[in-house]
């Protein structure tokens, strides 16, 4: 990838440029990934506590949607060149496609639990590498996560009991966790 880069912002060398730009294009992906993921609840989430699901999962859309636009933004700022395709997402994700379809709401929730803790924890280990590369793009991803963080809290909200306990716990799979939080 190096070589693609013609230019890249100054002060930065080319290589940690490629680096970073992995890494912009890997949340860019996962973004993607999320907002489709997060529209598709929406549309297909049913039960006794619809409207309050449905409603508090479009505004989290808008969000990343917005994030998606920032890192590949970014992307081209650093001299890259952003890949927002379908295609390209699949290929290139190492995560697999969300699993549930029409569901409850606490289905969904259960299962966004497992989402929201995978992109979390992904951000987390780009923020740690970029660390010796890009603050700039580190803030970023700070600033990111905070907001990732608070939504995955709104979903834990609705799986958690008096006693703080997640009807998710020990959950590996979407799927899994969908059937515990059901």
């Amino acid at each position: 990838m190096t070589s693609d880069i013609q230019y890249t912002t100054p002060g930065m060398d080319a290589a940690s440029a490629a680096r970073v730009i992995e890494l912009l294009q890997d949340r860019l992906n996962a973004a993607n990934d999320l907002h489709l993921t997060l529209k598709h609840v929406h549309w297909n989430v049913v039960g006794p506590h619809f409207i309050a699901v449905h409603e508090m999962i479009d505004p989290q859309v808008e969000v990343v949607r917005g994030y998606a636009d920032d890192l590949a933004e970014r992307i081209a700022t650093l001299g890259g060149s952003p890949v927002g395709t379908p295609g390209a997402l699949v290929a290139a994700r190492s995560w697999e496609e969300y699993s549930i379809g029409r569901a409850t709401t606490q289905q969904h929730l259960g299962a966004l639990d497992l989402v929201y803790r995978g992109i979390i924890e992904s951000y987390r280990a780009g923020i740690k590498e970029l660390d010796d590369l890009d603050l700039v793009t580190q803030d970023m991803f700070v600033a990111q996560t905070e907001q990732l963080e608070l939504f995955h809290w709104f979903v834990r909200a609705h799986l958690e009991d008096t006693g703080g306990k997640l009807s998710t716990e020990g959950a590996g799979s979407e799927r899994e966790a969908a059937a515990q939080a059901g």
